[in-house]
């Protein structure tokens, strides 16, 4: 374990994978951040075991860049990651950055968020989605749903996508918020920390990036209970809203008299 870069105010990026049975996509997508020159945790978990296996080669063939934490019971995408954070503080990185196992994000991207992150150290660094034709138009207008109750639940426009798993986080905010907040641990997650972020006082700043449909045509979306489970964290996050509405109005006005 290395000092805290958090703590010394350097600027010291993880990649942190979420992954559940993507044998098939992962390879790629390591390769991908490999190329970007930073180090990578793969959070297993609970993959079945042709994935672990696979999971477990990745790390003993890059050494010192590719790191293995697994988890026994499957925890959902929020619960890998909030694992993820909690290993990233323990190694005393500074930032996570956030992507998905399935390859529908382009690694290739990952310089431009280190880049825009080393600029807004304290910011949430978060991908808009540029699709090709490989989305299904119900998912793609199905996001429209969360955009909207987003901007009513921040009362705010600068989140422009909180769906997107492609970001960067400051870690510092994040591991103060998780240990002092519930946050959804599955399909619910990516939305909910974004606006307990924002909440906070934390800026996001938005980057398109290209977004095509899982290359190993794995998709750990269930249309109906993630669906309701997204629902139930919107309205949780409503009545959140109306209880900080006074400040965040105020933080509007704030910001538009810096500007």
């Amino acid at each position: 374990m290395h000092s805290s870069s958090a703590d010394t105010g350097m600027f010291s990026p993880l990649v942190v994978i979420p992954v559940y049975d993507h044998e098939h996509a992962i390879g790629a997508v390591v390769d991908g951040v490999l190329a970007s020159g930073l180090p990578c945790l793969l959070v297993d978990d609970g993959s079945h075991a042709a994935c672990a296996q696979a999971l477990q080669a990745l790390a003993q063939a890059h050494p010192g860049r590719v790191s293995l934490l697994r988890l026994d019971v499957n925890q959902g995408k929020g619960g890998a990651m909030l694992a993820g954070f909690a290993e990233a503080a323990r190694r005393g990185y500074s930032h996570v950055l956030q992507i998905d196992a399935d390859g529908q994000h382009d690694p290739a991207d990952i310089p431009r968020f280190e880049a825009l992150a080393r600029q807004h150290p304290a910011a949430v660094i978060c991908g808009i989605p540029c699709y090709d034709e490989s989305v299904p138009k119900a998912r793609l207008h199905g996001r429209y749903a969360t955009h909207i109750w987003v901007w009513i639940n921040t009362l705010s426009l600068q989140i422009r996508d909180s769906m997107c798993g492609f970001r960067l986080y400051p870690l510092a905010p994040v591991i103060r918020l998780v240990g002092e907040e519930t946050i959804g641990r599955r399909m619910d997650f990516d939305s909910e920390i974004l606006v307990r972020l924002f909440w906070r006082g934390v800026p996001v700043i938005s980057l398109p990036t290209r977004v095509t449909y899982p290359s190993d045509g794995i998709s750990h979306f269930d249309v109906w209970r993630d669906n309701v489970r997204i629902s139930r964290m919107h309205t949780r996050l409503f009545f959140g809203m109306l209880r900080r509405a006074p400040r965040l109005l105020w933080q509007r006005v704030g910001g538009a008299a810096r500007a």
